[in-house]
């Protein structure tokens, strides 16, 4: 039996491109571990508000990574049939999330969800 309340799935392109995977493959061990971590603490605890997961609107949600030297990473998801569908990821350089990650993240929910 699955204990996952939201279990997580990659957001796959029409060339079947992974694009959070490749991503994630990009980072060294101990970040992804960190990151990894954090999104199994949504799939088994979801809904989880802040400091882990916070909405950003239109259907999307991100989850909040600490990694090594102090920087921050943020997968941005979004639920689509009781499953969290990472979407978008990346390391975060500024305060506020930048809007061509948020127009990335919502143009990869509109192929999924249209």
């Amino acid at each position: 039996m699955d204990l996952k309340k939201l279990p997580a799935v990659f957001f796959a392109s029409g060339s079947g491109n992974r694009p959070v995977r490749e991503w994630l493959y990009s980072l060294d061990e101990e970040d992804r571990r960190l990151i990894g971590y954090d999104i199994a603490t949504a799939e088994f605890a979801w809904p989880v508000g802040m400091p882990l997961c916070r909405s950003l609107g239109n259907g999307l949600w991100e989850i909040r990574s600490s990694i090594g030297n102090g920087r921050i990473a943020r997968i941005i998801f979004a639920v689509v049939d009781e499953q969290m569908v990472l979407l978008h990821g990346f390391v975060k350089k500024t305060r506020k999330t930048p809007k061509p990650e948020l127009d990335l993240a919502l143009q990869r929910k509109t192929e999924i969800t249209s």
